[in-house]
Protein backbone atom coordinates (compact mmCIF):
# COMPACT_ATOMS: atom_id res chain seq x y z
CA UNK A 1 0.00 0.00 0.00
CA UNK A 2 1.56 3.37 -0.74
CA UNK A 3 2.17 5.74 2.22
CA UNK A 4 -0.38 8.85 2.46
CA UNK A 5 1.16 11.67 1.99
CA UNK A 6 0.40 14.21 5.14
CA UNK A 7 -1.93 16.83 3.89
CA UNK A 8 -2.44 20.51 5.36
CA UNK A 9 -4.99 21.10 7.58
CA UNK A 10 -5.97 24.73 7.52
CA UNK A 11 -7.11 25.10 11.27
CA UNK A 12 -3.83 23.13 12.51
CA UNK A 13 -1.51 25.29 10.51
CA UNK A 14 0.38 27.47 13.02
CA UNK A 15 2.94 29.66 12.05
CA UNK A 16 4.23 32.53 13.79
CA UNK A 17 1.05 35.15 13.98
CA UNK A 18 3.20 37.99 12.58
CA UNK A 19 4.31 35.80 9.50
CA UNK A 20 4.78 38.12 6.69
CA UNK A 21 3.33 41.05 8.77
CA UNK A 22 6.60 42.81 9.73
CA UNK A 23 5.52 46.01 9.50
CA UNK A 24 2.58 45.52 12.23
CA UNK A 25 4.95 43.50 14.48
CA UNK A 26 7.16 46.32 14.59
CA UNK A 27 3.73 48.33 15.79
CA UNK A 28 3.01 46.41 18.17
CA UNK A 29 6.04 46.20 20.05
CA UNK A 30 6.51 49.46 20.55
CA UNK A 31 3.27 49.65 22.29
CA UNK A 32 3.89 45.85 24.35
CA UNK A 33 5.66 45.28 27.45
CA UNK A 34 7.81 42.43 28.26
CA UNK A 35 6.96 39.94 30.51
CA UNK A 36 8.84 37.13 32.37
CA UNK A 37 7.59 33.80 33.09
CA UNK A 38 8.97 31.37 35.55
CA UNK A 39 7.67 27.03 34.77
CA UNK A 40 4.06 26.55 35.81
CA UNK A 41 3.81 30.71 36.57
CA UNK A 42 0.08 31.27 35.90
CA UNK A 43 -0.40 34.24 33.21
CA UNK A 44 -3.93 34.83 34.12
CA UNK A 45 -6.84 32.94 35.41
CA UNK A 46 -10.67 31.87 34.61
CA UNK A 47 -12.87 35.32 35.70
CA UNK A 48 -10.49 37.43 35.49
CA UNK A 49 -10.71 40.90 33.73
CA UNK A 50 -9.52 41.13 30.38
CA UNK A 51 -7.01 44.15 29.73
CA UNK A 52 -4.41 42.51 27.56
CA UNK A 53 -3.29 39.92 25.11
CA UNK A 54 -0.47 38.18 24.57
CA UNK A 55 2.14 37.66 22.00
CA UNK A 56 4.72 34.11 22.90
CA UNK A 57 8.01 34.96 21.95
CA UNK A 58 10.06 31.98 24.07
CA UNK A 59 8.60 29.47 26.04
CA UNK A 60 4.83 27.50 26.03
CA UNK A 61 1.63 27.95 27.62
CA UNK A 62 -1.18 25.40 28.27
CA UNK A 63 -5.12 26.90 28.20
CA UNK A 64 -7.13 24.79 30.66
CA UNK A 65 -9.93 25.14 33.01
CA UNK A 66 -10.55 23.62 36.39
CA UNK A 67 -13.57 21.47 36.63
CA UNK A 68 -16.26 21.28 39.57
CA UNK A 69 -14.30 18.15 40.03
CA UNK A 70 -10.77 19.11 40.06
CA UNK A 71 -9.85 18.17 36.86
CA UNK A 72 -8.16 20.02 34.63
CA UNK A 73 -9.23 20.13 30.73
CA UNK A 74 -6.36 21.19 28.65
CA UNK A 75 -7.91 23.02 25.38
CA UNK A 76 -4.95 24.14 23.39
CA UNK A 77 -0.85 24.23 24.07
CA UNK A 78 0.24 28.16 22.85
CA UNK A 79 3.80 27.54 21.29
CA UNK A 80 6.30 30.20 20.27
CA UNK A 81 5.11 32.83 17.77
CA UNK A 82 1.45 32.74 18.84
CA UNK A 83 -1.10 35.19 20.32
CA UNK A 84 -3.49 34.02 22.98
CA UNK A 85 -5.87 35.72 25.13
CA UNK A 86 -7.64 37.58 22.15
CA UNK A 87 -11.02 36.64 22.07
CA UNK A 88 -12.04 37.66 25.07
CA UNK A 89 -10.31 40.82 24.68
CA UNK A 90 -11.80 41.31 21.75
CA UNK A 91 -15.19 40.96 22.97
CA UNK A 92 -14.47 42.88 26.16
CA UNK A 93 -15.69 39.82 28.57
CA UNK A 94 -13.96 37.87 31.24
CA UNK A 95 -11.65 35.28 31.18
CA UNK A 96 -12.98 32.06 30.00
CA UNK A 97 -9.94 29.57 30.71
CA UNK A 98 -6.99 30.25 33.17
CA UNK A 99 -3.06 30.49 31.05
CA UNK A 100 -0.32 28.63 32.85
CA UNK A 101 3.35 28.61 31.86
CA UNK A 102 4.60 24.91 30.84
CA UNK A 103 8.21 26.37 30.96
CA UNK A 104 10.72 29.48 31.82
CA UNK A 105 9.42 32.00 29.26
CA UNK A 106 9.19 35.45 27.70
CA UNK A 107 5.97 37.45 26.92
CA UNK A 108 4.82 40.57 25.05
CA UNK A 109 1.74 41.16 26.28
CA UNK A 110 -0.75 44.49 25.00
CA UNK A 111 -3.43 46.54 26.64
CA UNK A 112 -6.72 46.17 25.40
CA UNK A 113 -7.36 49.64 24.16
CA UNK A 114 -3.59 49.77 23.08
CA UNK A 115 -4.38 46.32 20.83
CA UNK A 116 -8.30 48.23 19.39
CA UNK A 117 -6.52 51.15 18.48
CA UNK A 118 -3.74 49.36 16.66
CA UNK A 119 -6.37 47.26 14.70
CA UNK A 120 -7.89 50.24 13.61
CA UNK A 121 -4.71 51.18 11.60
CA UNK A 122 -3.52 47.68 10.72
CA UNK A 123 -6.86 45.97 8.66
CA UNK A 124 -4.02 42.86 7.95
CA UNK A 125 -3.64 42.18 11.73
CA UNK A 126 -7.35 42.59 12.30
CA UNK A 127 -7.68 39.95 9.44
CA UNK A 128 -4.60 37.59 11.12
CA UNK A 129 -6.75 37.50 14.73
CA UNK A 130 -10.28 36.87 12.59
CA UNK A 131 -8.38 34.01 10.82
CA UNK A 132 -6.25 32.29 14.04
CA UNK A 133 -9.71 32.10 15.71
CA UNK A 134 -11.26 30.88 13.00
CA UNK A 135 -8.69 27.95 13.29
CA UNK A 136 -9.34 27.53 16.84
CA UNK A 137 -12.61 27.50 16.86
CA UNK A 138 -12.23 24.85 14.31
CA UNK A 139 -9.91 22.84 16.46
CA UNK A 140 -12.26 22.84 19.37
CA UNK A 141 -15.31 21.29 17.30
CA UNK A 142 -12.72 18.58 15.78
CA UNK A 143 -11.94 17.80 19.85
CA UNK A 144 -15.32 17.91 20.92
CA UNK A 145 -16.37 15.34 17.63
CA UNK A 146 -13.24 12.94 18.84
CA UNK A 147 -14.42 12.64 22.51
CA UNK A 148 -17.79 11.82 21.42
CA UNK A 149 -16.39 9.17 18.82
CA UNK A 150 -13.15 7.78 19.07
CA UNK A 151 -11.17 5.72 21.16
CA UNK A 152 -8.50 6.76 23.54
CA UNK A 153 -5.60 5.70 21.06
CA UNK A 154 -6.57 7.49 18.47
CA UNK A 155 -7.54 10.89 20.18
CA UNK A 156 -3.85 10.55 21.31
CA UNK A 157 -2.78 10.10 17.83
CA UNK A 158 -4.65 12.47 16.39
CA UNK A 159 -3.05 14.65 19.43
CA UNK A 160 0.84 13.80 18.51
CA UNK A 161 -0.19 14.96 14.98
CA UNK A 162 -1.67 18.24 15.78
CA UNK A 163 1.00 19.17 18.01
CA UNK A 164 3.20 18.42 15.45
CA UNK A 165 1.70 19.40 12.46
CA UNK A 166 4.39 22.07 11.41
CA UNK A 167 7.06 20.02 12.07
CA UNK A 168 6.11 16.70 9.98
CA UNK A 169 5.78 19.00 7.23
CA UNK A 170 9.01 20.27 7.64
CA UNK A 171 10.56 16.70 8.09
CA UNK A 172 9.04 15.84 4.64
CA UNK A 173 8.60 12.51 5.35
CA UNK A 174 11.23 11.61 8.12
CA UNK A 175 10.59 11.63 12.15
CA UNK A 176 9.27 14.68 13.70
CA UNK A 177 9.39 15.64 17.32
CA UNK A 178 6.66 17.25 19.24
CA UNK A 179 7.94 20.95 20.49
CA UNK A 180 6.69 20.90 23.84
CA UNK A 181 7.65 18.47 26.68
CA UNK A 182 4.18 17.15 27.99
CA UNK A 183 3.77 15.01 30.75
CA UNK A 184 1.52 12.17 30.78
CA UNK A 185 -1.05 13.82 32.80
CA UNK A 186 -0.81 16.98 30.79
CA UNK A 187 -1.53 14.58 27.58
CA UNK A 188 -4.50 13.00 29.56
CA UNK A 189 -5.98 16.32 29.95
CA UNK A 190 -5.79 17.36 26.55
CA UNK A 191 -7.19 14.01 25.45
CA UNK A 192 -10.14 13.19 28.32
CA UNK A 193 -8.03 10.18 29.62
CA UNK A 194 -6.38 9.28 32.37
CA UNK A 195 -2.53 9.01 33.36
CA UNK A 196 -2.47 5.39 33.70
CA UNK A 197 -3.98 4.92 30.12
CA UNK A 198 -2.06 7.29 28.00
CA UNK A 199 1.15 5.55 29.65
CA UNK A 200 -0.01 2.04 28.68
CA UNK A 201 -0.87 3.26 25.20
CA UNK A 202 2.15 5.41 24.66
CA UNK A 203 4.09 2.31 25.40
CA UNK A 204 2.03 0.39 22.92
CA UNK A 205 2.85 2.72 19.98
CA UNK A 206 6.59 2.78 21.13
CA UNK A 207 6.51 -1.20 21.18
CA UNK A 208 4.73 -0.84 17.54
CA UNK A 209 7.84 1.48 16.19
CA UNK A 210 5.78 4.50 15.79
CA UNK A 211 7.01 6.82 18.39
CA UNK A 212 10.01 7.19 20.82
CA UNK A 213 9.75 8.22 24.29
CA UNK A 214 12.36 10.25 26.39
CA UNK A 215 11.74 12.71 29.03
CA UNK A 216 8.64 13.90 28.06
CA UNK A 217 9.65 14.07 25.15
CA UNK A 218 7.97 12.27 21.91
CA UNK A 219 9.50 11.91 18.39
CA UNK A 220 7.09 10.56 16.02
CA UNK A 221 9.54 8.44 13.88
CA UNK A 222 6.73 7.25 11.30
CA UNK A 223 4.60 10.38 10.57
CA UNK A 224 3.26 8.05 7.71
CA UNK A 225 2.66 5.32 9.21
CA UNK A 226 0.49 7.15 11.82
CA UNK A 227 -1.95 9.10 9.33
CA UNK A 228 -1.92 5.74 7.41
CA UNK A 229 -3.34 3.89 10.90
CA UNK A 230 -5.77 7.00 11.40
CA UNK A 231 -7.25 6.65 7.78
CA UNK A 232 -8.46 3.11 8.35
CA UNK A 233 -12.07 2.70 9.50
CA UNK A 234 -14.85 5.66 10.65
CA UNK A 235 -13.85 4.90 14.27
CA UNK A 236 -10.27 5.48 14.37
CA UNK A 237 -7.34 2.77 13.67
CA UNK A 238 -8.18 -0.66 14.07
CA UNK A 239 -4.57 -1.50 15.24
CA UNK A 240 -4.33 1.53 17.78
CA UNK A 241 -7.34 -0.17 19.52
CA UNK A 242 -5.41 -2.78 20.33
CA UNK A 243 -3.13 -0.91 22.39
CA UNK A 244 -4.60 -1.55 26.31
Amino acid sequence: MARREHTVEWHLVKGGFFDGLEREFEAFRKLASVRRLKKNAIVFFEGDRCDRSFYLDRGSVKIFRVSLHGKEPTFFIRSEGEMFGLAEVVGGERRKCSAQALADGVLLEIRRDDLLALLATQPLMARRIIEVLGRRIRYLSEQLENVMTCDVPTRLLKLLLCLSHDEIAQARGGPADVPVRLTQGQIAAMTGSCQQTVSETLAAFEARGLIAVSRQRIRLLDPGAILEALSVGDDGPAEARKAP
